[in-house]
């Protein structure tokens, strides 16, 4: 018995064996794009944080496209790739959208509410695609998470016009809506799957973030 322990041991790859990963180099260079989202919503320099919000999916989108797209990447790759985008879409769209509406209102006691609806509604839709996977015809079940910051950063694109008292009450709006679509009934395509979205994301990515980048100038 402790022979084939030891032997089990010995073949279990390394933690940060699966680092060298393309993909997974992939994922953590969107959780990096994240953290600093997170970082500029605190320092309440939102258009920088749009920019960081809108990297971390399109290094999302590209981690697969990628994956799809190597060769000899084993069953242990796949699934490890797997758990890290999980771990890292939590983060990237549910805590990140939180924190930045908190942030944009003032961190007040009522925002609270709408934060944790945030990301209580991106953790449920995380474990139920998690335990059942696609619907039929390969379709998500509720609005996928990403989506939720690509519709963030567009509609940020008009928040000099409106007082921060009015757009306050449009991002908690906003973020509502998402997190019920988020656990909603509804069957939306995996557009990430299709190579030409990524390239649309890809271009949608560059122009937000010369908007932005000109806005922070």
């Amino acid at each position: 018995m402790s022979t084939g322990n030891t032997e089990l041991r010995a073949s279990q790859p390394t933690i940060l064996s699966f680092v060298k990963d393309l993909p997974n180099l992939c994922s953590l260079a969107g959780l990096g794009c994240t953290i600093l989202s997170i970082y500029f919503s605190i320092l309440e320099v939102y258009y920088a944080a749009m920019i960081g919000m809108i990297w971390a999916v399109a290094f999302d989108w590209a981690d697969g496209l990628i994956a799809r797209r190597m060769k000899g990447r084993t069953g242990n790759d796949r699934a490890f790739g797997g758990q890290l985008d999980l771990l890292i879409d939590i983060v990237s769209y549910g805590v990140a959208p939180a924190v930045l509406l908190l942030s944009y209102g003032n961190f007040q006691p009522h925002f609270l509410a709408g934060a944790f609806l945030m990301l209580a509604a991106s953790a449920i839709r995380l474990s139920y695609f998690s335990t059942f996977g696609f619907s039929e015809g390969a379709k998500y079940t509720g609005l996928a998470l990403d989506n939720n910051n690509i519709i963030l950063v567009f509609i940020f694109l008009f928040e000099s016009t409106f007082s921060q008292g009015i757009f306050s009450v449009v991002l908690y709006a906003t973020g509502l809506v998402l997190a019920i679509l988020n656990v909603s009934q509804i069957k939306t395509p995996k557009f990430s799957g299709n190579p030409v979205n990524v390239y649309i994301l890809a271009l949608y990515t560059l122009g937000i973030t010369a908007i932005y980048g000109w806005k922070l100038l």
